[in-house]
């Protein structure tokens, strides 16, 4: 089967207080949004929402969308930046980074087809998400409660999923962290020391290279935890 959704963004100001929403039918709908954000943002968080909400489905999706750029970039550039280390034919960085990699991870082993739907043009699935995503931008720059819907319930109850993070207006870049060697104390002399026991009962500090798609990687996860990085990292030691 097909599940058919619209998926829509909004900004007030372009950036400003903006919005996004999926839309199937009155029961299954879901919208967010943030304080400050564009357009773009809104329609690429849309698209994003809609594919983890039935990822636990295995039914083929049709996305209608009014935003070329949404569609051109899931279907035609995105392979392409990514192969560049996710930068434009001019060797520009790609703008919505973080948005775009996240599609690219929730696109993969998904059936999919976009279909572009001229915006504002009474289209109902269109016009549904067009405004769940308004309403959500105007609620935000009345500091108001937001509508956030249902979410998807005709395929069951879908797994936990990770409160996603705010996005940022304008992605930053972040450098490799250079390695250092790691000092610590001496061990104690005793067969039951681990790896990382120390004489001292004292902070120890560690420094790892990551390279920037690494980095980007580990910020995801910690955020799916509802923690930092290097709280995640802390974990994993």
């Amino acid at each position: 089967m097909t599940i058919t959704a619209a998926a829509d963004g909004s900004a007030l100001g372009n950036p400003g207080p903006a919005g996004w929403a999926w839309y199937i039918d009155d029961n299954n709908w879901a919208a967010g949004g943030w304080k400050h954000a564009t357009n773009n943002q809104g329609e690429l968080k849309a698209v994003l929402e809609l594919f983890r909400a039935t990822a636990h489905v295995d039914d083929d999706l049709l996305v209608l969308c009014d935003s070329q750029y949404v569609i051109n970039a899931i279907t035609k550039w995105m392979r392409g930046w990514k192969a560049k280390g996710w930068r434009k034919a001019d060797g520009k960085p790609v703008m919505n980074l973080d948005l775009l990699q996240e599609l690219d991870e929730a696109l993969v082993g998904r059936k999919y087809r976009f279909e572009w739907v001229k915006g504002h043009a009474n289209h109902p699935l269109n016009e549904a998400a067009d405004s769940r995503a308004r309403a959500v931008s105007e609620a935000y720059q009345r500091n108001a409660s937001i509508p956030t819907g249902p979410g998807f319930v005709a395929g069951g109850p879908a797994p936990a999923a990770p409160k996603a993070a705010p996005v940022k207006a304008a992605p930053i870049k972040a450098a490799p962290v250079k390695a250092a060697p790691v000092k610590s104390a001496a061990p104690r002399a005793s067969a039951d020391l681990g790896l990382f026991d120390f004489e001292v009962d004292r902070p120890h500090t560690v420094q790892v290279a990551l390279s920037t798609e690494e980095l980007g990687r580990l910020k995801r996860r910690a955020t799916g935890r509802g923690v930092s990085p290097e709280e995640l990292l802390r974990d994993l030691i």
